[in-house]
């Protein structure tokens, strides 16, 4: 494996990368998925940092790990702005890499899982370009809304109270048939990100078009990650998302670790 890592703005990225040999003949270009942890666009919650990505990297995924800008630097769409500049970066470096481009899918935890989801659903309305589409998103516990269900520190971080931000970034608002294709769970349990933020976006999908495969989970918690044990959640009726996740995506991506 090859750990590499890249500037993307004013962020960090780390790649791990499996690399090609002479010998294996199978899986010479692979799909690629971005992490994007949570933590209320205050802090990055290490628990949905590298497990997350490593968990991709077993299954054969080039996967990245984007520390994007947080607290002060969280305002004026920043780190929207650091995980285009990621996509695109992975795009454009895709045969040095050994990446399908037309695979790159973003997964987000909770603040994580709305900077993932603002890219999915404003690509277009923001102009970031085609290059920057993704493929497929993942979507772990999300903020979604600015609205009656908002985590409010997560919003509050993310817009610096701007109301025209405000209804920009309440995400449910602005979906349309050019979201990707989106896997999407919850907890019903969750006290932080009330269950709503999903429901909200998968009422919205459905309206789109949008391709969608949603799971709700009985109790859990926030902030759960892998809900195991490595990562100090173990919550076991909630880790079957995982396997769910990976086969959808592989579904997706017609890829077969």
């Amino acid at each position: 494996m090859q750990i590499i890592r890249f500037n993307a703005k004013d962020a960090v990225v780390t790649g791990y990368l499996h690399e090609n040999h002479d010998r294996l003949s199978a899986h010479k270009t692979r799909p690629a998925v971005v992490i994007c942890a949570g933590g209320a666009y205050r802090w990055l919650s290490p628990r949905e940092k590298d497990p997350a990505a490593l968990a991709f990297s077993a299954i054969g995924y080039q996967a990245f790990l984007l520390e994007y800008s947080t607290e002060a630097r969280a305002g004026e769409l920043r780190p929207l702005g650091e995980l285009a500049e990621t996509v695109r970066t992975i795009r454009a470096s895709a045969q040095e890499w050994h990446i399908v481009p037309e695979c790159i899918a973003v997964m987000g935890f909770s603040a994580g899982g709305h900077l993932a989801a603002s890219l999915g659903v404003l690509w277009k309305e923001l102009s970031f370009g085609a290059e920057c589409r993704l493929d497929a998103l993942a979507l772990c516990y999300p903020v979604i809304t600015a609205g009656k269900f908002a985590h409010r520190e997560s919003i509050d971080f993310v817009t610096g109270g701007d109301p025209a931000l405000m209804e920009t970034l309440s995400l449910e608002n602005h979906v349309t048939k050019d979201m990707p294709p989106t896997f999407v769970w919850h907890c019903v349990g969750d006290e932080s990100v009330p269950v709503e933020n999903t429901l909200l976006l998968t009422l919205a999908m459905q309206s789109a078009g949008v391709p969608y495969e949603c799971h709700l989970f009985a109790g859990g918690a926030h902030g759960v990650s892998l809900c195991n044990q490595e990562v100090e959640t173990p919550f076991p009726d909630c880790a079957p998302w995982l396997n769910l996740c990976q086969t959808w995506l592989n579904r997706r991506f017609q890829f077969t670790p």
